[in-house]
């Protein structure tokens, strides 16, 4: 059992014009941005290195025009594939800034090495749902490049502060953390957050004007995901519980292609191999997407990802094919070079072999609810990126726009704030609440931590996932809502640990995306239900 020493009551408060949660491209920009204009900046990331966040592990590419490409013709993509359920002001405000914030600041300022078709050309790939070829890559390790890039240049910033191993606990929020009584005549408002020192296991109070979520996606709630274990959606769970309005928790994309090997973790198989020509098989060879949808190959996630399900319950498979060898478009080893070397790493020579395949939880199209700046409904709580809904995606997210959002969305955000900058935090720091460790803890078990999540993400796999049905929700939430309250309950006993947090938080949201796929009974996009 992990054994912890009694938590000494000693707190630290820690000030900053800004407070950014998460590292990736979305945090990241808004710290970058946000710093140019002067302001203090602390970054509180959960994990040890930038190897955390979704942006990392990113394939694919971004999202911006090729050289036969048109404004409308992206956005009308973008509306298809998200059912047209989207926010039609936020898809307008990505295609018109979209590209600009590219050039800027992802070409011109972090000198990203996009692919180039010649020395004065650039090269855009294909992905399905999109109807030309305008995604910009680094091969196939787009976000690697990216995030490395992004986090060498905050460190030249002497007023961006990165806290790395502390782990986001609760939104501080006025009144309800503060002990002044005549704080509950005044409209809620965020300063800051109670965050543990994952080394320390002590909770410091990051205490800031603003506040910016930018804590990524919701995937590892999922048995099969294809996002890091540490994106448990912390975000959704501390934002809903500070008064936040939360929506469209129901669409979960789900990725199409995810290695199937025991030892891979549901690595993930880039769109982009599709779009350069791979086709989806039957473990005895046998094309099918044909049989689904008029793009073939092509057709949006939710669509092949359905395709795959059933093709898997009608074989009685665990996994289909993805034949990439087949193709004579371009060289595997150098289009896709992290692809080959991974699956090459489990026996799997891609260029004379298929690729076993299964789909994964892989992004959130709802979240924090937000506006074309980023301000969630909470005063001075802003959210960019995946743990946002800037309404963008509507039902079902196009490819390779997320990238394309935390970039845009975390430039406005720190844009806004910098622009209506108020130095005052309209409270005093001495009267926010010191954080109430338990008088006696009990001992952490890790196998009752391990047990919990397995029981979430089965559950969420089999019950909440790609195929819904009413029984099947209604008894995720039955299941999910009795183990809350034990998990609840031994939070409040237990000493403070990174795995308990997040433990609370992924049950949390998990009952999150349950509940409101429950309420919602027309199927669109992302969000299918038999019944």
């Amino acid at each position: 059992m992990k054994k912890l020493t009694m938590s000494k009551i000693i707190e630290e408060e820690v000030y900053s014009d800004i407070l950014v949660i998460g590292s990736g491209i979305a945090g990241g920009i808004t710290a970058l941005e946000a710093a140019k204009q002067g302001l203090e900046v602390n970054v509180v990331v959960k994990s040890p290195g930038i190897e955390g966040s979704n942006t990392y592990w990113a394939q694919g590419g971004i999202v911006s025009f090729g050289q036969d490409d048109k404004p409308e013709l992206l956005k009308e993509d973008i509306l298809k594939a998200g059912d047209y359920i989207n926010n039609p002001e936020a898809v307008d405000l990505l295609v018109a800034e979209g590209k600009k914030a590219i050039d800027r600041i992802l070409i011109q300022e972090l000198k990203i090495p996009f692919a180039r078709s010649s020395p004065d050309k650039l090269d855009y790939a294909l992905e399905g749902g999109h109807s030309r070829r305008r995604i910009l890559h680094v091969a196939d390790a787009t976000g690697r490049t990216i995030a490395t890039a992004l986090y060498n240049h905050l460190k030249d910033f002497p007023n961006i502060h990165l806290y790395f191993d502390h782990t986001a606990v609760d939104l501080l929020t006025s009144p309800h953390h503060l002990t002044d009584p005549l704080a509950s005549y005044q409209e809620p408002f965020c300063l800051g957050a109670y965050v543990l020192d994952n080394k320390s296991h002590l909770i410091k109070k990051f205490i800031a004007n603003y506040t910016v979520l930018a804590t990524g996606g919701c995937g590892a709630v999922f048995e099969f995901t294809s996002n890091p274990k540490t994106a448990i959606g912390s975000g959704y769970a501390m934002a809903q519980r500070a008064g936040a309005r939360i929506v469209n928790m129901e669409y979960i994309q789900f990725h199409p292609t995810a290695l199937y090997h025991r030892e891979a973790d549901n690595f993930l198989i880039s769109e982009s191999v599709r779009g350069e020509g791979a086709r989806l098989k039957t473990r005895d060879g046998r094309a099918f997407m044909d049989k689904y949808s008029p793009l073939k190959d092509l057709a949006p996630r939710d669509e092949v990802t359905r395709a795959i399900y059933q093709e898997m319950i009608n074989t009685k498979s665990k996994f289909v094919l993805l034949d990439l060898a087949g193709q004579t478009r371009v060289d595997i080893k150098k289009r896709f070079p992290y692809i080959y070397r991974t699956c090459l790493s489990y026996g799997l020579d891609i260029t004379r072999e298929p690729i076993p395949v299964v789909p994964a939880a892989h992004f959130s199209c709802g979240g924090v609810l937000v506006d074309t700046w980023g301000r969630s409904s909470l005063s001075r709580l802003y959210a960019v990126g995946e743990v946002s809904c800037t309404g963008l995606h509507g039902a079902n997210r196009l490819g390779s726009t997320s990238l394309l959002e935390g970039l845009v969305w975390g430039t406005r955000a720190a844009r806004h704030i910098s622009e209506n900058f108020q130095p005052e935090l309209r409270c005093n720091p001495s009267l926010i609440r010191s954080w109430r460790y338990p008088q006696r803890e009990e001992a952490i078990d890790p196998a009752l931590i391990y047990q919990d999540w397995t029981t979430i993400r089965s559950t969420m796999w089999n019950y909440a996932g790609i195929i819904r049905t009413t029984k099947r929700l209604e008894r995720a939430r039955a299941d999910l809502e009795y183990l809350q309250h034990r998990v609840d309950k031994f939070y409040q006993e237990a000493p403070m640990d990174p795995e308990l947090v997040d433990l609370r938080h992924g049950l949390q949201v998990a009952l999150l995306i349950t509940r409101a796929a429950l309420a919602n009974q027309e199927s669109r996009g992302a969000h299918f239900r038999l019944n």
